[in-house]
């Protein structure tokens, strides 16, 4: 491709309410460009980019068994009330009426439809089992879309389904695409941890992310320092020991004005946090009051409540809904409490002589403990685990780190097939619901979380295995310069010629603006050719992640080139080893 004739041109700056650096360079390299909230257009680069990752995502997705296949962007919603998806998720899926007034949804994520295809072309356990995907558009309707293709309303997904008769059959399937994800990621340039996270909406037993470490994540994963625990913070857990066993002491109301916080109860009181008892106070979208208590050392995990509680969707609750069922803002507890949904940490059950509030201003109780002077519906880990905090495997302190979720893996189980009547029939005619897992990739997230990765002040350093070209050429000197030109022209022939793909800069510009560009691109390989240069029978070569320069002879650019671009590949294999 002659940079004169490629559509989309480099910009100097990013605009300035533009924030992450995957964001500025994407831009600034012409390979994508903005058109709404959360919404891109991919430019001939951005698009190169996107389709060799897709591509990779192909190859791996067929050496399983994969079989590719095209499922609808709009859904009959029927589907979606069927499974009870409808009425639970949110307004991030768009619902909608066509011109016969049916209801109508666009795909977020499409197990109602895998799920219906398969009611219709499953019908014996010999059908069984089957990988099946595809690469289509996304539509969810972000509330805060950001950080370019980070995080965006309409996107490309790669999502597969798993097809089994057992949790045998899931489980090896799950597995299977596990290593899979793990070879596409490495062929991708990208480096990543493999935790344990919330199934969230998509329900099932089971899920995990992969997690590309970097300061531009919205999600935040623990880690022992041995590597043998990972997960999202959402659902990770820690070591807890046991306090040390004492006599239950009798209630005891104190005065403590002006102690609303619990740092300042404690200060107060002059305890350490851990002996107090925390309240915190949600309204379920049944319309419940849902009544958390933690010890005071520790916060609620949001994520960990809903799933405690059996409620989708938790909002702070107000202070006229907290005093409806007995408490009082900044001095509740549970003690008295009626028509509340209690539930309690493990951290609560097991620390005595907790001081919580007396539900009335200016007030605490001494000396409270769960089962004797209150009771919890639920008594459940809805603790957040943090940075210091005990490993569940060997007690080590937990690290935290940033990172950007480029993968997820789900065992659905039963959980849409039963609901869709997505059944087979065993080999002695009894029905069975199939056992199905999801597996998503973003590609527009990948190529997004490669440029988050792999840039440096001055652009992006694309693995070879997805840059939208594998060499930048540059002639140098003026447009007139009939050699310089000329050998510029043969070196991009004869690189194409051999299967090399060839970004050529034949713009009629100063080096200062090519050197910038090729750098801000980023493409593994600068090679440029100039009077100097061509006056030694020289081209100038420079791999995109090099500070020094080698000069190459003429006629042994090609071969050159070929090697170094084999150099850079073998890391990028996908085997681990490598």
């Amino acid at each position: 491709m002659r940079m004169s004739s490629l559509f989309g041109r480099t910009l100097r700056e990013a605009p300035g309410d533009v924030e992450l650096p995957s964001h500025k360079l994407l831009l600034r390299g012409a390979f994508v460009r903005p058109l709404g909230a959360g919404i891109f257009s991919l430019l001939p680069l951005g698009y190169r980019v996107v389709r060799k990752a897709e591509a990779i995502i192909r190859e791996e997705m067929d050496a399983i068994g994969g079989q590719e296949l095209l499922m609808p962007v709009v859904h009959p919603a029927e589907l979606w009330k069927e499974t009870g998806r409808y009425q639970a998720v949110g307004p991030e899926l768009t619902r909608f009426q066509d011109r016969g007034e049916r209801d109508m949804v666009l795909a977020m994520t499409h197990e109602e439809v895998v799920t219906d295809l398969a009611r219709s072309e499953i019908s014996s356990y010999r059908q069984l089992p089957q990988i099946v995907y595809h690469l289509q558009t996304k539509w969810r309707d972000e509330p805060r879309a950001r950080g370019g293709l980070i995080r965006v309303r309409e996107f490309t997904m790669k999502d597969s389904y798993s097809l089994d008769r057992d949790e045998a059959g899931l489980d090896t399937a799950y597995q299977t695409h596990w290593h899979a994800y793990e070879r596409i990621f490495r062929r991708c340039g990208v480096a990543f941890h493999v935790v344990g996270a919330d199934t969230g909406m998509m329900g099932g037993t089971a899920s995990h992310e992969f997690m590309a470490p970097s300061p531009a994540g919205e999600d935040i994963i623990l880690l022992s320092p041995s590597g043998d625990y990972a997960a999202n913070r959402e659902v990770a857990t820690f070591r807890r020991d046991a306090p040390p066993a004492e006599d239950l002491l009798p209630v005891e109301e104190v005065e403590t004005p002006n102690a609303t916080t619990i740092q300042a109860l404690a200060d107060f009181l002059g305890v350490p946090l851990a002996r107090t008892a925390k309240a915190v106070f949600f309204k379920g979208d049944s319309g419940r009051l849902v009544f958390a208590v933690v010890r005071g050392d520790l916060d609620v995990n949001e994520t960990k409540l809903r799933k405690a509680c059996g409620e989708p969707n938790l909002t702070p609750a107000t202070a006229e809904e907290i005093r409806a069922v007995g408490a009082e803002p900044g001095y509740g507890s549970p003690v008295g409490v009626s028509g509340a949904y209690v539930v309690a940490d493990e951290s609560v059950r097991d620390s005595p002589n907790l001081v919580a509030g007396a539900n009335r201003p200016g007030y605490h109780l001494k000396h409270t403990n769960l089962g004797r002077d209150w009771q919890a519906d639920t008594v459940a880990d809805i603790a957040s685990a943090e940075a210091g905090f005990p490993s569940p495997t060997d007690g080590a302190p937990l690290t935290a780190e940033r990172a950007i979720e480029v993968g997820n893996i789900f065992k659905l189980g039963t959980r849409y097939s039963a609901a869709l009547g997505a059944t087979y029939l065993d080999d002695e005619g009894q029905s069975h619901p199939i056992v199905m897992g999801s597996y998503g990739i973003g590609a527009g997230r990948l190529v997004a979380t490669v440029a988050e990765q792999r840039h440096d002040d001055k652009g992006i350093l694309w693995p070879v295995t997805l840059a939208p070209y594998h060499v930048s050429l540059l002639w140098l000197g003026k447009a007139d310069d009939a050699e310089t030109v000329g050998a510029g022209d043969r070196l991009y022939a004869e690189l194409t010629a051999a299967g090399v793909e060839v970004l050529y800069d034949d713009r009629a510009d100063r080096a200062g603006v090519k050197f910038a560009d090729a750098e801000l691109i980023g493409c593994p390989i600068r090679l440029s050719v100039s009077s100097r240069t061509l006056a030694r029978g020289e081209a100038e070569l420079r791999p995109r992640a090099a500070e020094e320069s080698t000069f190459v002879p003429l006629a042994e650019v090609v071969p050159t080139v070929q090697r170094l671009l084999a150099e850079l590949a073998a890391p990028l294999s996908g085997d681990p080893a490598s």
